[in-house]
């Protein structure tokens, strides 16, 4: 593990920004997201408005980790089984599916990460239990940030929570470390014990964005080099936020005017409580 950057007020400043106007891409394709779309559409759309309105740079356009080939479009648009890093094209929305929208933009350096699901038409009774319950563990998750904490705390309440809905968690993938840098780190894993991994300190900034599968947790690779499925083409559903470590809690930076709320029992849990979400 490498050392974890501490955020200066001057980069938490930059991060609110550069979150807010992710989340801004969101509530901006909401209403485009319906049967009879095209992917490929959405990345257009959602790339125009990035580069024309928001003078905001699409950070996976081009991306090129190692051993991979440059990321071809400005969005991750995964469909029903693409658990991630599915790339907009052809495919035409239908009645029924389901789809995460994953926006990374880059504004004065500073990289706004967070993904949402949206239901196409009317979805299945699974479909729509798996994507609550998905939203329930990426809240969990953030609702254990403070400083003092630990990584593995995050991990064990998303997995305790996606396991007894009967769901699996995706390992291979997890959350990470954010800022002028796209991923760095720490990892931030969606499975694990409490109380272990590294301590968290107030100005560590980090995405949570658990993924999950109805059915196993095995996932597969497809032949474009980006791309992930589910091996038994369940179902797979993702939510994602970036987030500041706060002395007394913890503070969303990816949201916006159209964020959905967060779910009741982290309203609950939080009733009195000074942690932030702002």
């Amino acid at each position: 593990m490498g050392s974890i950057s501490i955020k200066t007020d001057e980069d938490i400043a930059g991060m609110r920004v550069a979150g807010r106007l992710a989340s801004e891409v969101l509530d901006f394709i909401t209403p485009y997201v319906k049967a009879g779309v095209s992917t490929g559409e959405l990345d257009r759309l959602c790339h125009e408005y990035m580069v024309n309105v928001q003078q905001t740079i699409p950070a996976p356009l081009n991306y090129c980790p190692p051993g991979y080939t440059p990321y071809p479009k400005a969005i991750c648009t995964s469909v029903n089984d693409v658990v991630c890093h599915g790339i907009p094209g052809d495919k035409v929305l239908k009645n029924g599916d389901v789809i995460n929208i994953d926006i990374t933009v880059i504004k004065a350096g500073y990289h706004g990460d967070t993904s949402r699901m949206f239901y196409v038409g009317q979805p299945s009774i699974l479909a729509r239990r798996l994507t609550d319950i998905t939203y329930e563990c990426m809240w969990l998750g953030i609702s254990k940030i403070r400083a003092g904490a630990y990584l593995g705390d995050i991990g064990h309440v998303i997995q305790q929570h996606a396991e007894k809905a009967g769901f699996s968690i995706v390992r291979e993938f997890c959350g990470h470390g954010i800022g002028k840098i796209f991923h760095e780190e720490p990892q931030v894993l969606h499975y694990g014990r409490p109380g272990t991994l590294d301590q968290l300190q107030a100005g560590m900034i980090f995405t949570v964005e658990p993924m999950v599968n109805a059915g196993k947790r095995e996932i597969r690779e497809m032949g474009d080099g980006w791309t992930i499925k589910t091996r038994d083409r369940s179902l797979s559903a993702q939510w994602e936020h970036t987030v500041l470590v706060t002395e007394t809690g913890y503070e969303v930076l990816t949201v916006s005017a159209a964020s959905p709320a967060p779910p009741a029992l982290i309203e609950e849990s939080h009733a009195g409580k000074p942690a932030a979400v702002a």
